[in-house]
Protein backbone atom coordinates (compact mmCIF):
# COMPACT_ATOMS: atom_id res chain seq x y z
CA UNK A 1 0.00 0.00 0.00
CA UNK A 2 1.20 3.46 -0.88
CA UNK A 3 0.85 6.56 1.30
CA UNK A 4 -0.42 9.93 0.10
CA UNK A 5 -1.83 13.10 1.58
CA UNK A 6 -4.23 15.62 0.11
CA UNK A 7 -1.92 18.59 -0.19
CA UNK A 8 -4.12 21.41 1.07
CA UNK A 9 -4.62 19.55 4.34
CA UNK A 10 -0.99 20.55 5.00
CA UNK A 11 -0.64 23.94 3.32
CA UNK A 12 -1.57 26.08 0.34
CA UNK A 13 2.16 26.24 -0.43
CA UNK A 14 2.91 23.32 -2.74
CA UNK A 15 6.63 23.45 -1.92
CA UNK A 16 5.83 22.95 1.78
CA UNK A 17 3.50 20.07 0.92
CA UNK A 18 6.14 18.40 -1.23
CA UNK A 19 8.93 18.74 1.34
CA UNK A 20 6.70 17.44 4.12
CA UNK A 21 5.48 14.41 2.17
CA UNK A 22 9.02 13.51 1.11
CA UNK A 23 10.45 13.99 4.60
CA UNK A 24 7.83 11.73 6.16
CA UNK A 25 8.39 8.95 3.64
CA UNK A 26 5.13 9.29 1.75
CA UNK A 27 4.83 8.13 -1.85
CA UNK A 28 2.63 10.82 -3.36
CA UNK A 29 0.37 13.82 -3.01
CA UNK A 30 -3.28 14.05 -4.01
CA UNK A 31 -3.98 17.40 -5.62
CA UNK A 32 -6.85 19.62 -4.51
CA UNK A 33 -6.35 23.38 -3.98
CA UNK A 34 -2.96 25.02 -4.40
CA UNK A 35 -1.89 28.62 -3.75
CA UNK A 36 -5.42 29.73 -2.87
CA UNK A 37 -6.78 28.34 -6.14
CA UNK A 38 -9.60 25.75 -6.10
CA UNK A 39 -8.70 22.58 -8.02
CA UNK A 40 -11.10 23.11 -10.89
CA UNK A 41 -9.58 26.57 -11.56
CA UNK A 42 -5.92 25.50 -11.70
CA UNK A 43 -4.54 26.47 -15.11
CA UNK A 44 -2.20 24.46 -17.33
CA UNK A 45 0.96 26.22 -16.17
CA UNK A 46 0.11 25.65 -12.51
CA UNK A 47 -0.63 21.98 -13.14
CA UNK A 48 2.66 21.50 -14.99
CA UNK A 49 4.56 23.15 -12.14
CA UNK A 50 2.83 20.99 -9.53
CA UNK A 51 3.68 17.81 -11.40
CA UNK A 52 7.29 18.87 -12.00
CA UNK A 53 7.86 19.73 -8.33
CA UNK A 54 6.55 16.36 -7.20
CA UNK A 55 8.54 14.39 -9.76
CA UNK A 56 11.74 16.24 -8.81
CA UNK A 57 11.16 15.18 -5.20
CA UNK A 58 10.57 11.56 -6.16
CA UNK A 59 6.85 11.78 -5.43
CA UNK A 60 3.86 10.78 -7.54
CA UNK A 61 0.57 12.50 -8.25
CA UNK A 62 -1.65 10.17 -6.25
CA UNK A 63 -4.95 11.52 -7.55
CA UNK A 64 -6.89 14.60 -8.56
CA UNK A 65 -9.77 15.79 -6.39
CA UNK A 66 -11.91 18.36 -8.24
CA UNK A 67 -15.52 19.05 -7.17
CA UNK A 68 -17.06 17.17 -10.11
CA UNK A 69 -20.79 16.69 -9.41
CA UNK A 70 -20.33 18.12 -5.90
CA UNK A 71 -23.42 20.27 -6.33
CA UNK A 72 -27.18 20.07 -6.31
CA UNK A 73 -28.65 17.79 -8.96
CA UNK A 74 -28.77 19.95 -12.11
CA UNK A 75 -32.26 20.49 -13.44
CA UNK A 76 -31.85 22.94 -16.31
CA UNK A 77 -29.86 22.92 -19.53
CA UNK A 78 -27.68 25.71 -18.18
CA UNK A 79 -26.92 23.78 -14.99
CA UNK A 80 -26.16 20.63 -16.97
CA UNK A 81 -23.79 22.54 -19.24
CA UNK A 82 -21.98 24.05 -16.24
CA UNK A 83 -21.56 20.61 -14.64
CA UNK A 84 -20.25 19.20 -17.91
CA UNK A 85 -17.67 21.99 -18.20
CA UNK A 86 -16.25 21.21 -14.76
CA UNK A 87 -16.20 17.50 -15.61
CA UNK A 88 -14.44 17.84 -18.95
CA UNK A 89 -11.93 20.34 -17.61
CA UNK A 90 -11.18 17.95 -14.73
CA UNK A 91 -10.39 15.21 -17.24
CA UNK A 92 -7.98 17.57 -19.03
CA UNK A 93 -6.39 18.61 -15.75
CA UNK A 94 -5.90 15.03 -14.60
CA UNK A 95 -4.17 14.26 -17.88
CA UNK A 96 -1.79 17.20 -17.46
CA UNK A 97 -1.00 16.08 -13.92
CA UNK A 98 -0.55 12.44 -14.89
CA UNK A 99 -3.11 11.54 -12.21
CA UNK A 100 -4.24 7.91 -12.09
CA UNK A 101 -7.90 8.85 -11.70
CA UNK A 102 -10.44 11.66 -11.45
CA UNK A 103 -12.56 11.76 -8.30
CA UNK A 104 -16.26 12.46 -8.89
CA UNK A 105 -19.30 12.76 -6.64
CA UNK A 106 -22.97 11.86 -7.10
CA UNK A 107 -24.58 15.28 -6.49
CA UNK A 108 -25.90 16.59 -3.21
CA UNK A 109 -29.03 14.86 -2.04
CA UNK A 110 -32.27 16.57 -1.05
CA UNK A 111 -33.63 14.28 1.65
CA UNK A 112 -32.95 10.57 1.31
CA UNK A 113 -30.21 9.40 -1.08
CA UNK A 114 -31.48 8.79 -4.61
CA UNK A 115 -28.77 6.92 -6.52
CA UNK A 116 -31.17 6.26 -9.41
CA UNK A 117 -31.84 9.93 -10.13
CA UNK A 118 -28.16 10.81 -9.65
CA UNK A 119 -27.01 8.03 -12.00
CA UNK A 120 -29.46 9.09 -14.69
CA UNK A 121 -28.02 12.61 -14.79
CA UNK A 122 -24.42 11.54 -14.30
CA UNK A 123 -24.69 8.99 -17.09
CA UNK A 124 -25.84 11.65 -19.52
CA UNK A 125 -22.90 13.88 -18.63
CA UNK A 126 -20.29 11.12 -18.52
CA UNK A 127 -21.11 10.10 -22.08
CA UNK A 128 -18.71 12.88 -23.14
CA UNK A 129 -15.78 11.36 -21.22
CA UNK A 130 -13.50 8.93 -23.09
CA UNK A 131 -13.99 5.39 -21.76
CA UNK A 132 -10.29 4.99 -20.92
CA UNK A 133 -10.47 7.76 -18.30
CA UNK A 134 -10.53 6.21 -14.84
CA UNK A 135 -13.28 7.70 -12.68
CA UNK A 136 -13.78 6.96 -8.98
CA UNK A 137 -17.06 7.77 -7.22
CA UNK A 138 -16.55 8.91 -3.65
CA UNK A 139 -18.69 7.78 -0.75
CA UNK A 140 -19.66 11.36 0.07
CA UNK A 141 -21.20 12.62 3.28
CA UNK A 142 -23.89 14.83 1.73
CA UNK A 143 -24.23 13.13 -1.65
CA UNK A 144 -26.46 10.43 -3.06
CA UNK A 145 -23.79 7.82 -2.28
CA UNK A 146 -23.11 8.20 1.46
CA UNK A 147 -22.59 4.44 1.92
CA UNK A 148 -21.16 1.56 -0.08
CA UNK A 149 -24.68 0.20 -0.64
CA UNK A 150 -25.77 3.49 -2.23
CA UNK A 151 -22.53 3.69 -4.22
CA UNK A 152 -22.91 0.19 -5.65
CA UNK A 153 -26.52 0.98 -6.59
CA UNK A 154 -25.31 4.15 -8.33
CA UNK A 155 -22.58 2.28 -10.23
CA UNK A 156 -24.93 -0.53 -11.26
CA UNK A 157 -27.36 2.00 -12.70
CA UNK A 158 -24.56 4.03 -14.29
CA UNK A 159 -23.22 0.98 -16.12
CA UNK A 160 -19.95 2.66 -17.12
CA UNK A 161 -17.05 0.25 -17.43
CA UNK A 162 -13.90 1.32 -15.63
CA UNK A 163 -15.67 3.40 -13.00
CA UNK A 164 -14.73 2.44 -9.47
CA UNK A 165 -15.09 3.43 -5.85
CA UNK A 166 -13.19 5.98 -3.83
CA UNK A 167 -13.80 4.51 -0.40
CA UNK A 168 -13.98 6.99 2.46
CA UNK A 169 -15.09 5.17 5.63
CA UNK A 170 -14.86 8.43 7.58
CA UNK A 171 -17.45 10.04 5.29
CA UNK A 172 -19.71 7.03 5.72
CA UNK A 173 -19.66 7.32 9.51
CA UNK A 174 -19.96 11.12 9.43
CA UNK A 175 -22.99 10.91 7.10
CA UNK A 176 -25.02 9.11 9.78
CA UNK A 177 -26.32 6.59 7.23
CA UNK A 178 -24.58 3.67 8.87
CA UNK A 179 -22.59 0.93 7.26
CA UNK A 180 -20.15 -1.62 8.60
CA UNK A 181 -16.61 -1.24 7.19
CA UNK A 182 -15.96 -4.99 7.02
CA UNK A 183 -19.22 -5.70 5.21
CA UNK A 184 -18.77 -2.62 3.03
CA UNK A 185 -15.34 -3.78 1.99
CA UNK A 186 -16.46 -7.24 0.99
CA UNK A 187 -19.18 -5.77 -1.21
CA UNK A 188 -16.95 -3.26 -2.99
CA UNK A 189 -13.48 -4.77 -2.79
CA UNK A 190 -13.12 -5.42 -6.52
CA UNK A 191 -13.97 -1.78 -7.34
CA UNK A 192 -12.03 0.12 -4.65
CA UNK A 193 -9.32 2.11 -6.41
CA UNK A 194 -8.38 4.68 -3.77
CA UNK A 195 -8.95 5.17 -0.04
CA UNK A 196 -9.37 8.45 1.84
CA UNK A 197 -8.26 8.30 5.45
CA UNK A 198 -9.77 10.46 8.17
CA UNK A 199 -11.37 9.79 11.54
CA UNK A 200 -14.78 11.11 12.65
CA UNK A 201 -16.26 11.39 16.11
CA UNK A 202 -19.70 10.22 15.05
CA UNK A 203 -21.50 12.89 13.04
CA UNK A 204 -20.12 15.73 15.15
CA UNK A 205 -16.53 16.46 14.12
CA UNK A 206 -13.28 15.00 12.88
CA UNK A 207 -10.51 14.10 15.33
CA UNK A 208 -6.91 12.94 15.40
CA UNK A 209 -6.36 9.76 13.41
CA UNK A 210 -6.87 6.88 15.81
CA UNK A 211 -9.11 8.79 18.21
CA UNK A 212 -12.36 8.44 16.27
CA UNK A 213 -14.90 5.80 15.33
CA UNK A 214 -13.21 4.16 12.33
CA UNK A 215 -11.15 1.07 13.14
CA UNK A 216 -8.39 1.93 10.71
CA UNK A 217 -5.90 -0.73 11.85
CA UNK A 218 -8.49 -3.42 11.11
CA UNK A 219 -9.28 -1.89 7.71
CA UNK A 220 -5.60 -1.67 6.78
CA UNK A 221 -5.04 -5.27 7.83
CA UNK A 222 -7.87 -6.40 5.59
CA UNK A 223 -6.57 -4.36 2.68
CA UNK A 224 -3.11 -5.86 3.19
CA UNK A 225 -4.51 -9.39 3.21
CA UNK A 226 -6.02 -8.74 -0.20
CA UNK A 227 -2.81 -7.24 -1.57
CA UNK A 228 -4.26 -3.76 -2.04
CA UNK A 229 -1.57 -1.78 -3.86
CA UNK A 230 -3.36 1.56 -4.19
CA UNK A 231 -3.08 4.70 -2.12
CA UNK A 232 -4.11 5.44 1.43
CA UNK A 233 -4.61 9.18 1.09
CA UNK A 234 -4.83 11.18 4.31
CA UNK A 235 -7.59 13.78 4.31
CA UNK A 236 -6.95 15.04 7.82
CA UNK A 237 -10.01 17.30 8.37
CA UNK A 238 -8.81 17.71 11.97
CA UNK A 239 -7.21 20.84 13.35
CA UNK A 240 -5.78 21.11 16.84
CA UNK A 241 -7.17 24.54 17.64
CA UNK A 242 -10.41 24.70 15.65
CA UNK A 243 -13.07 22.65 13.92
CA UNK A 244 -13.72 22.96 10.22
CA UNK A 245 -17.07 24.53 9.43
CA UNK A 246 -19.60 22.79 7.17
CA UNK A 247 -18.75 25.33 4.47
CA UNK A 248 -15.04 24.54 4.75
CA UNK A 249 -15.74 20.82 4.50
CA UNK A 250 -17.89 21.36 1.40
CA UNK A 251 -15.38 23.79 -0.15
CA UNK A 252 -12.03 22.49 1.12
CA UNK A 253 -9.70 25.00 -0.45
CA UNK A 254 -7.98 28.25 0.38
CA UNK A 255 -6.11 29.51 3.42
CA UNK A 256 -9.12 29.41 5.74
CA UNK A 257 -9.36 25.68 5.14
CA UNK A 258 -5.63 24.93 5.36
CA UNK A 259 -4.97 27.08 8.45
CA UNK A 260 -3.74 24.86 11.27
CA UNK A 261 -3.46 21.89 8.95
CA UNK A 262 0.31 21.51 9.02
CA UNK A 263 0.86 20.30 12.61
CA UNK A 264 -2.35 18.25 12.63
CA UNK A 265 -1.57 16.57 9.33
CA UNK A 266 2.04 15.82 10.24
CA UNK A 267 0.84 14.13 13.42
CA UNK A 268 -1.71 12.05 11.51
CA UNK A 269 0.78 11.25 8.72
CA UNK A 270 3.11 9.77 11.31
CA UNK A 271 0.29 7.68 12.74
CA UNK A 272 -0.76 6.42 9.31
CA UNK A 273 2.82 5.58 8.34
CA UNK A 274 3.33 3.62 11.57
CA UNK A 275 0.17 1.63 10.93
CA UNK A 276 1.14 0.86 7.34
CA UNK A 277 4.70 -0.05 8.24
CA UNK A 278 3.47 -2.24 11.09
CA UNK A 279 1.54 -4.44 8.70
CA UNK A 280 4.77 -6.02 7.48
CA UNK A 281 5.76 -6.92 11.03
CA UNK A 282 2.42 -8.60 11.61
CA UNK A 283 2.73 -10.64 8.40
CA UNK A 284 6.32 -11.62 9.21
CA UNK A 285 5.31 -12.72 12.71
CA UNK A 286 2.52 -14.83 11.25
Amino acid sequence: MKLAVIGDEISQDHAVVTRTAARLGFDGVEIRSVAQCPPHLLDDDALAGIRRTLLNAGLAVAGFAPPVFKQDLPGTDRELAAAERVLLRAVEQAGLLGAPHVRIFSFYRDGDPDPAAAAAVAGELLAAVPPEVRLLVETGTRTNTPTIAHTMDFLDRLGRAGTGVLWDPGNIVFSGWGGDPARDYERARALIGHVHVKDPDGTRRYVRLGDGDVDWPAILSRLAEDGYAGYLSLETHWRRSKELTPHERDHPWGEAFSAGGFPASVECMEVLRSWRDGLGSVRDAG
